[in-house]
């Protein structure tokens, strides 16, 4: 089992910033991609930046690239906990939503709320405008 705990929401005015991050901890992978999804009230979960295990593989819709930023510590040959952070810049009131952080094992970089198996509760981030 994986434990993905997020944090770091809150409310900001257009044109700010913002910086999420993910702890995912527990059972030890070979590999463990981490991405950040989102929802708006009354709209699905939609996919927003992705990290694979490396660090060095990252995956951005095209809504954020550009403003978004997604990172992640030290991962060299820690598997049981790593952190994961998600830098929004330029924020729109478009960008209000829960973010939600999730993790799946394997190296390939998944775009799709099928391809992650475990979740985090998520914070909400709300712009004001």
């Amino acid at each position: 089992q994986v434990q993905v705990v997020e944090s770091g929401g809150g409310l900001v005015q257009a044109g700010g910033s913002l910086r999420l991050s993910c702890t995912a901890s527990g059972r030890a992978f070979s590999s463990l991609t981490i991405g950040w999804f989102r929802q708006a009230p009354g709209k699905e979960r939609e996919f927003v930046a992705a990290i694979g295990w490396s660090g060095s593989s990252t995956h951005y819709a095209d809504s954020v690239k550009a403003r978004f930023t997604i990172s992640r510590d030290n991962v060299k040959n820690t598997v049981y906990k790593d952190t994961v952070y998600l830098q929004m810049n330029d924020l729109k009131p478009e960008d209000t939503a829960v973010y939600y952080c999730a993790a799946k094992s394997g190296l390939r970089v998944g775009v799709a709320v099928s391809d992650y198996d475990y979740w985090g509760q998520g914070t909400q981030v709300t712009v004001s405008s």
